[in-house]
Formats: C-alpha cells, structure tokens, sequence
C-alpha cells in the first residue's frame, strides 16, 4: 500500500498555460500590495525613521551628546524616506504577499505536504521579525556605543599653550541620515536572514535533503562559514561579531535537535507501518533502511 493513499490533491492538474496565468495574477497581486504599502509607509516615513534612531539617541544621551542627524545632500532626505517606505512596505505587505504564495503553491502539494509546509510559512515571518527584534534593541546599542567610543573631545587630553589656555581637537559624531539608516537597516535585514536558519534547515530535514547526523559531522566547517558570515554582515568591530557568531551557532544547535526531532518522529510514523527495519551499523538508532 502506498504512503499516500488517502492522501490526495485537492485539485486536479491544470495546463501549464493556467498556471502561468495563475502565477501573474499572484504576482501583479503581490506587487499591488506592496506598493500600497509602501505609500502607506511613505505618509509616515519621519515617524518611522524617528523610531529607528532611538538607539543612536539613546547611546548619544548616555554619553551628554544631542541627538543630531544631518543631510549630507539636497536628495538625501528623499532618498532616506524612500528606503524607510521600502523596508517598511515590504514587512507591511508580507503576509498578503506568503498568503498568494501559499494559494499558488497548495493546490499542487498532497494535504500531508500541506501539514508539513504550513507551519514553516507562518513560523518564517514570526523568526524574521525576532531576529530583526534582537538586532534593534541588542545588537545595535552596543554597536554604534563602540564606534562613538572612538569620538575625540578637545578638552580631553588638550595641550596647555600662550596663558594657560587648554587647546584640543574635537572629533565628535556628526552623523549622515542616510548612512546611518543604511546601516541599522544592514543589521536588521542580516539577523533576520540569520534566524531563518532553523525554518530552513528544519524543513530540509523535513524533505530529507539534511539528517542531523550530517548536520553535526559538519559542525566544525559550519563554524568556519559562521564566522566568515559574521565578518561579511556586519560593520568591521568585534563585539557584533561576536553575537552575530554565538547567535547563528546557537541556531544552527538548534536546528540540529529540531532535525533529529523530525527523524525521530518520521521513524515512528514508519515502524507503525510496519516498513521500518533498524540499522545493524547505526550507532544512534537514527538512521535506517525501509
């Protein structure tokens, strides 16, 4: 008997000419939603952008300094509130945008596949907004306090010339809009990538591409990629890093255990058909020949 009997599609195959059509209609509907989300960031870009300056404003209030942004061009304003409206429209929109995704693709996937791929389409948002989160309100307070701890205060260290007067160069933060935004925008888009990484690897487990066993005979060449990830995402100091490293590893042990999670319960789905038979070679009991 097939895994699969009782397990149907909903629908019957279409030409290929009714998908394509199907697919445009996903997608000019997706494009419609974005970019009405995008205006409606657009009407709100100052708040929004004032939001995402309170970390700057809160290391800059720490250390007695105004919270002061400047326009280093007539167009940079503009441009500052268009990334705003981007980033913005996109996560305003994303749910719209998952659920044509998921009306395209569900029709042509078995009702088990469906079970198995539902929860990883909600559970993708839901960590992408964590890890932009734990970027916002962690990882870039520490970061923009360590590069304003190199700001140069001219009565610090000053020279004492002519009657005793002190003299001493200032080199304090007078900071581009748009180069900070692109900035904290780079953190939060790159730990939100990074916490992916669990949803990924879990759902290749799931589809038997990855076993938690391969997973963690490659630990040591993971580490290696971590590390190189870390030094290409994120700004050239140590501290971020260095969360950004102990983060993904960390993710990536959690993958592990959720992959053996999934092996282990696929295992048991199997011996209860009967079509299960252990490994005399396996250590672990994990792997196994139907």
């Amino acid at each position: 008997m097939s895994a699969r009997d009782g397990d149907e599609i909903d629908d019957s195959s279409a030409p290929l000419i009714e998908h394509l059509a199907e697919l445009r209609t996903r997608l000019i509907h997706s494009v419609v939603a974005f970019i009405v989300g995008m205006v409606i960031c657009f009407t709100v870009a100052t708040p929004i952008f004032n939001f995402l300056t309170s970390p700057l404003c809160q290391v800059l209030a720490d250390r007695g300094q105004d919270c002061d942004l400047i326009f280093i061009s007539p167009q940079e304003g503009f441009f500052v509130a268009v990334k705003v409206s981007l980033l913005g429209g996109f996560m305003l929109a994303f749910p719209y945008i998952a659920n044509q995704m998921w009306r395209f693709v569900a029709p042509g996937l078995y009702r088990s596949e469906k079970g198995a791929f539902l929860p990883f389409l909600i559970a993708s948002p839901f960590m992408f907004v964590a890890g932009a989160a734990f970027a916002f309100y962690v990882v870039t307070p520490l970061a923009y306090d360590f590069f304003l701890g190199f700001q140069q205060f001219g009565n610090d260290g000053a020279a004492v010339v002519g009657d005793g007067v002190r003299q001493g160069l200032s080199v304090v933060f007078q900071g581009s809009a748009q180069e900070y935004l692109n900035l904290t925008i780079k953190f939060i888009v790159a730990f939100g990538m990074c916490f992916q990484l669990p949803v990924l690897l879990t759902l290749m487990g799931k589809a038997g591409l990855v076993s938690a066993r391969g997973l963690a005979d490659v630990r040591k060449y993971a580490v290696v990629g971590i590390l190189v990830l870390a030094a290409l995402v994120t700004p050239p100091d140590v501290i971020t890093q260095l969360i950004l490293f102990v983060v993904v590893y960390g993710l990536y042990e959690v993958s592990i255990l959720l992959v053996r999670r999934v092996e282990r319960k696929r295992i048991a789905e199997l011996k209860a058909q009967g079509v299960w038979f252990e490994d005399e070679d396996d250590d672990s009991g994990e792997d196994g020949r139907t």
